[in-house]
């Protein structure tokens, strides 16, 4: 006989330091977070009432073995994840995706493959490649697909949420359809806001976009580089879409040396990429493509992040249309990682093509959300592979079995295959761009991972149902 829904409860698991937490009070909710403080409880294991999406559920955070001497640390990890393991339905099993695996995540696996309990590998810190490496990775320790999320950014819950519901009793009460959660239904990403970064050099004329965008001088501009002091987000309703637009030309140090100036952007555009979905980077029209664009576009694609280009001070340019088809060019040469990025010709000041700009990121968050259905990601797959076969290696050829989608946001795909270190790179663009122009997935980051097939005669433990 199952526990009821409303006492289900999940331990969650790993070793120090990534993130057990941040996912804890994600799921709490942060103010109640803070449990009192009796020795022995808050310092070993704390407990909460978790909730996401019509899932309720009691959660226990191992956090607390993170700190404590280091000779008695493990000793002590080892007996408080035993004791909260004992209390728990099922495990959250975390990992560091970016710090990716150490032999303290291997020691977690063993004990929790020894439970006999349902384990869900959560592979916490996901955004950005070094993010998608390290959730690839993590498939060696044998507990099944990885959870890729991000508990500081709330991304990749609603991944989680079919993990937890897979393993949970039936729920009590049925889910209020009005209910509104974070990043639980593919159906809610057409409702929430569309968070969007507005990135690029100074004077480049973001601020002043967004006061056209709200109809207000609500942000201040001048020419005067640096005038905007921090990130500022706004809520922008255009035409009945919600959009929340984080503004960063937040160069605010005092010094004039340019090198330092344009580090600092680049640091500032970095922290509203990682709170966006869809990243415009402004570029002024007068002065386009210098070695920073390229810098913060990279940026961007390696964040996983969806990319609109807008070129800024059309109007100074006599708004010339051979402009944007050189640029188009130009754009595919330098950054063929986001091949058919969308260009939107604009000028802030005039308050010319924002329509176009705002359809240009719909469309973009759309691409950047899709999901492949896999009868029709297999036959490309095929074709793929019967056009331009896999270079063979020391004479033996490669053999690439299928593909399959991980997840969306980025799109990204593993191809299960014989030797995983032996594909070429250039093998792997390839692909990329196929797949690219197959799904027509334009601008948005497309990933690939490899994955050696498990071969079946090697003896391997089983997990327990």
């Amino acid at each position: 006989m199952h526990a009821s829904a409303m006492s289900f409860t999940f331990a969650i698991i790993g070793r120090p330091n990534v993130g057990k937490s941040t996912l804890f009070n994600r799921l709490v909710g942060q103010k109640l977070a803070l449990v009192d403080d009796t020795p022995g409880v808050t310092r070993d294991r704390r407990e909460g009432q978790g909730k996401l999406g019509d899932l309720e559920f009691t959660i226990i955070d191992t956090a607390g073995l993170d700190e404590g001497a280091k000779g008695s640390l493990v000793a002590r990890m080892q007996e408080q994840t035993e004791a909260a393991i004992a209390l728990a339905d099922a495990l959250m099993f975390v990992i560091d995706a970016r710090a990716g695996l150490t032999p303290n995540d291997r020691a977690f696996a063993d004990f929790a493959r020894r439970a006999n309990k349902p384990v869900i590998l959560v592979a916490n810190k996901s955004e950005g490649r070094h993010g998608e490496i390290g959730a690839m990775e993590s498939y060696a320790l044998g507990l099944g697909d990885p959870i890729q999320i991000s508990a500081e950014h709330g991304e990749g819950l609603s991944d989680l949420y079919d993990a937890l519901r897979a393993v949970m009793p039936e729920p009590d009460v049925l889910f209020d359809e009005d209910d509104e959660v974070e990043g639980v239904s593919e159906e809610d990403f057409s409702t929430r806001p569309i968070r969007v970064a507005i990135v690029g050099r100074p004077n480049a004329g973001k601020s002043t976009m967004i006061n056209h965008l709200l109809g207000e001088e609500r942000l201040l501009t001048s020419a005067e580089a640096g005038t905007t002091r921090d990130s500022i987000s706004v809520e922008v309703d255009y035409k009945g879409r919600q959009f929340r637009i984080f503004d960063t030309a937040g160069l605010r140090r005092r010094s004039r040396i340019e090198e330092k100036l344009e580090k600092l952007s680049v640091a500032d555009a970095l922290r509203a990429i990682r709170f966006a979905e869809v990243v415009v980077l402004m570029m002024d029209s007068q002065n386009k493509f210098e070695e920073q664009d390229l810098r913060i576009a990279d940026l961007i694609e390696r964040e996983g992040r969806a990319l609109v280009i807008a070129v800024n001070k059309w109007d100074l340019m006599g708004k010339q249309a051979s402009l944007v088809a050189g640029l188009r060019a130009d754009v595919d040469h330098l950054l063929p990682q986001v091949k058919g990025v969308p260009i939107v010709a604009v000028s802030g000041l005039m308050g010319e093509g924002i329509d176009r700009l705002m359809k240009a990121i719909e469309d973009s968050y759309a691409v950047w959300n899709r999901r492949v259905p896999t009868a029709s990601l297999n036959r490309w797959f095929e074709q793929a592979v019967e056009t331009n076969p896999p270079p063979a290696v020391s004479g033996r050829r490669l053999k690439l079995n299928y593909v399959t989608q991980a997840k969306a946001r980025p799109p990204s795909f593993i191809v299960f295959c014989s030797r995983a270190d032996a594909v070429p790179e250039s093998y792997l663009r390839y692909l990329v761009n196929s797949l690219r122009a197959f799904f027509d997935l334009p601008g948005t980051p497309v990933r690939i991972t490899l994955r050696e097939k498990a071969n079946p005669f090697a003896h391997k433990r089983r997990r327990p149902n």
